[in-house]
């Protein structure tokens, strides 16, 4: 009875260190994963930082497009308004110094 025992103990204990290798094998693999997801996870952070950065660039240059566009257009409309502006005077200054043109008599046969 008592080597029964014993074979028992001995089963039990070679039960427990396979487990214990098993798990000391997976602590190890899972170790191995988490380094692998903290260098990808670092890698991301860098690409993030990135792109965050060119995103406000991006940003920035359409702002000042925007800004360019808007100049450019409100000039083109300033010098329309000038230019009509301009002829509106002529137009009622010449009419004021007496340069209209008169009609010329129309011409009937037989006058």
């Amino acid at each position: 009875m008592g080597e029964t025992r014993l074979q028992w103990c001995k089963e039990q204990a070679d039960e427990v260190k396979e487990i214990m290798v098993e798990n000391y094998n997976k602590a190890v693999e899972r170790e191995g994963k988490l380094g692998e997801l903290e260098l990808r996870s670092d890698d991301l952070l860098s690409k993030s930082k990135t792109f965050t950065k060119s995103a406000a660039k991006v940003s920035q240059q359409t702002r000042w497009e925007n800004i360019k566009m808007k100049v450019v257009i409100g000039g083109v409309v300033t010098l329309l308004a000038l230019v009509i502006i301009a002829i509106i005077i002529w137009y009622s200054v010449r009419d004021d110094r007496g340069e209209q043109t008169q009609p010329t008599p129309s011409v009937t046969p037989g006058n």
